[in-house]
């Protein structure tokens, strides 16, 4: 058996696209998942299955949200090994009182990634961005909230992947091995 993270994008945010993670837990089980744990209200579960394709299981969980929940939103799914490689990746080592200004970005597909580079103008002087192969990292040391690079790559420019900070990343990165144990 495999284990793997998905991550849904834009809900819970706001009003608009509701997912209480008891819903999205069913759903993900009628598909077959198995050993599926869910993290916050915004998105996050790990699961195990034997199919190796987390492409695969991005339009399948696409697809079940649709059918079920009525509901079509961004779908990204990481194997542990990808969503290993993303943490190793990181070229910032954020404190951990910066973990909430520090945004990784996940795309199913590298061309996500790499519509991202237009954000890179917006970066100010105290700020990092790079785009890795899996992911794409965006430290915000005076807030998110400042950074003209942090709301496009939340907004428009963004739409193309899903973002959470450092802090949701360590959690889920620490449910893919205790489940897996």
């Amino acid at each position: 058996m495999h284990r793997f993270v998905v991550l849904l994008r834009g809900v819970n945010v706001g009003k608009a696209n509701r997912v209480p993670m008891a819903e999205f837990r069913q759903v993900l089980e009628s598909v077959g998942y198995l050993q599926v744990s869910t993290l916050l209200n915004s998105g996050n579960a790990v699961f195990c299955t034997a199919g190796r394709s987390a492409p695969k299981h991005a339009a399948a969980i696409s697809l079940a949200m649709r059918e079920r929940l009525g509901m079509s939103v961004p779908v990204v799914v990481k194997s542990s090994e990808e969503f290993a490689d993303i943490i190793a990746g990181n070229p910032v080592a954020p404190p951990l009182e910066e973990h909430s200004r520090f945004l990784v970005a996940f795309s199913q597909g590298p061309q996500e990634l790499e519509e991202l580079a237009g954000i890179a103008p917006l970066v100010l002087t105290a700020e990092h961005f790079s785009i890795g192969r899996h992911a794409a990292y965006l430290h915000c040391p005076q807030g998110i909230s400042k950074s003209r690079a942090a709301t496009a790559l939340l907004g428009r420019a963004g739409r193309g992947v899903t973002t959470r900070n450092w802090a949701t990343v360590l959690k889920l990165h620490q449910l893919l091995r205790a489940d897996a144990g």
